[in-house]
C-alpha cells in the first residue's frame, strides 16, 4: 500500500524549551541550552557541560499530573510531556472508532536514570525493586500509551541515536501497510550517569560547547529532552491541519564500526540516497539539510563526505542544531524532526553555532547565522547511530 503521509502535531521538551512555542523562540534567538550540569549527581559537574532540561523529576511530574514521580523514570516523565502536547496539537483523539492509532517510542537509556541510583538496594525489596520492571526501554512506551489512551498498536525501538528517526519511519510503515491509521512517533532519553561516564570513556565529550563541521571540533556535548510527531494517512488526516508531508525516508547499515562512522561516510550516503529516491526529489529539491552534526572528529567527517557525493556541487544550507539541544541520543531524530519542520513552516535556517573553520577535507561550511527565506520547501533531516544504523527523513511543504 503506498499512500502519502502527513505530520498533523508536533511536540518538544528539551534544555531550550518546554514545549514547541518556548523552542521555536530559543531557535530564532539561537539561544542554546548547553551549561553546567545541574540535576543529574555526576562527579564530572564542574568538568562536562550539558543541556539538560532545567527541572527536577517533581517538577516534571507537576506538569504532567504524575503523583508518585519518585517511582517514575525521568524517560517516562519527559516523554509524557512532548507526547502530550503532541496530541493535543493533532487533536488525536484515540477512542475514536473508526481509525486506529499507534504508538512508535523510542529510547536509549530506558529506565537507567533510575535503577542506576537504585541497582544497590534491589534485594532490599519494596520501593527499590520497583525499578527492576521499570529499567526495560518499553517502560515508557506503554506508560505514554496508559496517559494518552492508545490501545491498538505499541513497540518500542532502541538503535543508539538513530531510534526515534527510526520510530518515525516504523510509523510511517504501519500506515502504508494498513496496520494503523495513524501513528506517534517520536522518542525520550534523559541524561544518566552511564550514558555521560560512557561517552567520556570514549574520549568524545567536548569539556566545551561542541562545534559542528569546526576544523577544530573537540566532541559532543550529551542532552536529554523528547519530541513526537503524528503521523497520519490520507484518510484520517483529511480535513485536519497539515503541518507537511513526510516525503521520504532511508536507513541503511555499513555496520563498520561499533562506534564510528565508515571513513567514506558509506551509511550517511546510502540512507540520504535511498530517502531521496522515495520521496522523488533531486539533490537540486532539497533547501536545508539538518545534519547529525555531533562535533566529533569522525561523524562531521564522514557526514560531509557523504553529502558531497549527493549534493556536490549544488550544496544546499547545512547546519547542525546539537549546540542548541545538546546530542539527546535516542530522541535525537525525532527532537530534530520537530525542529526540521519548523525551519519548514516557519521559513528559517537555523545556524551551526561556534563554527569558526571549515574542515579542510570538506568544499562547504555550515550555516554560521539564523536565515529567513520563503525558499523552504524541502527539509531533509539525518540521524546517525552507533553500529553504522544511520537513517534520514525528508518533510515537504504541502
Amino acid at each position: 500500500m503506498r499512500g502519502r503521509i502527513f505530520v498533523t502535531g508536533i511536540g518538544i521538551i528539551s534544555a531550550i524549551g518546554k514545549n514547541a512555542g518556548e523552542t521555536l523562540e530559543s531557535l530564532r534567538n539561537s539561544r542554546s541550552g548547553v551549561g553546567p550540569i545541574t540535576q543529574l549527581d555526576t562527579i564530572y559537574k564542574a568538568e562536562l557541560p550539558v543541556a539538560e532540561v532545567r527541572l527536577s523529576n517533581k517538577e516534571l511530574a507537576e506538569m504532567t499530573g504524575v503523583a508518585e514521580y519518585q517511582l517514575t523514570t525521568r524517560t517516562t516523565l519527559l516523554g509524557l510531556i512532548a507526547a502530550r502536547e503532541t496530541a493535543r496539537h493533532a487533536g488525536l483523539d484515540p477512542s475514536e472508532k473508526q481509525f486506529l492509532t499507534g504508538i512508535v517510542s523510542a529510547t536509549t537509556i530506558g529506565g537507567m536514570d533510575k535503577t542506576e541510583i537504585n541497582f544497590k538496594n534491589f534485594e532490599k525489596g519494596w520501593p527499590y525493586n520497583h525499578f527492576i520492571f521499570t529499567h526495560d526501554c518499553s517502560d515508557s512506551t506503554e506508560k505514554i500509551a496508559d496517559y494518552l489512551g492508545i490501545r491498538d498498536y505499541l513497540t518500542t525501538i532502541s538503535t543508539a541515536c538513530s531510534s526515534s528517526a527510526n520510530a518515525v519511519i516504523h510509523g510511517a510503515q504501519l500506515i502504508r501497510h494498513g496496520i494503523v491509521d495513524r501513528v506517534l512517533a517520536g522518542g525520550t532519553d534523559p541524561l544518566s550517569k552511564f550514558t555521560l561516564n560512557g561517552f567520556h570513556a570514549l574520549l568524545i565529550l567536548d569539556k566545551n560547547p561542541c562545534k559542528p563541521f569546526d576544523r577544530d571540533r573537540m566532541g559532543l556535548n550529551l542532552g536529554e529532552g523528547a519530541a513526537y510527531l503524528v503521523l497520519e494517512s490520507e484518510r484520517s488526516a483529511s480535513g485536519k491541519k497539515v503541518l507537511c508531508e513526510l516525503k521520504g525516508y532511508g536507513n541503511a547499515n555499513d555496520a563498520y564500526h561499533q562506534t564510528g562512522s565508515s571513513p567514506e561516510g558509506l551509511g550517511p550516503y546510502l540512507s540520504m540516497k535511498e530517502a531521496l529516491e522515495m520521496s522523488g526529489l533531486g539533490p537540486k529539491a532539497i533547501d536545508y539539510i539538518n545534519a547529525h552534526g555531533t562535533g566529533t572528529d569522525n561523524n562531521d567527517l564522514a557526514e560531509g563526505i557523504a553529502i558531497e557525493k549527493i549534493f556536490a556541487p549544488h550544496i544546499p544550507p547545512v547546519s547542525s542544531t546539537k549546540p542548541l539541544t545538546g546530542h539527546t541520543l535516542g530522541a535525537a531524530g525525532a527532537v530534530e524532526a520537530v525542529i526540521s519542520i519548523m525551519a519548514l513552516t516557519q521559513g528559517m535556517v537555523f545556524p551551526n553555532l561556534n563554527f569558526r573553520t571549515r574542515i579542510p577535507e570538506l568544499s562547504f561550511e555550515p550555516v554560521k547565522e539564523l536565515t529567513e527565506t520563503k525558499k523552504v520547501r524541502n527539509v531533509m533531516s539525518n540521524s546517525f547511530g552507533f553500529g553504522g544504523n544511520d537513517s534520514t527523513l525528508i518533510f515537504s511543504a504541502c
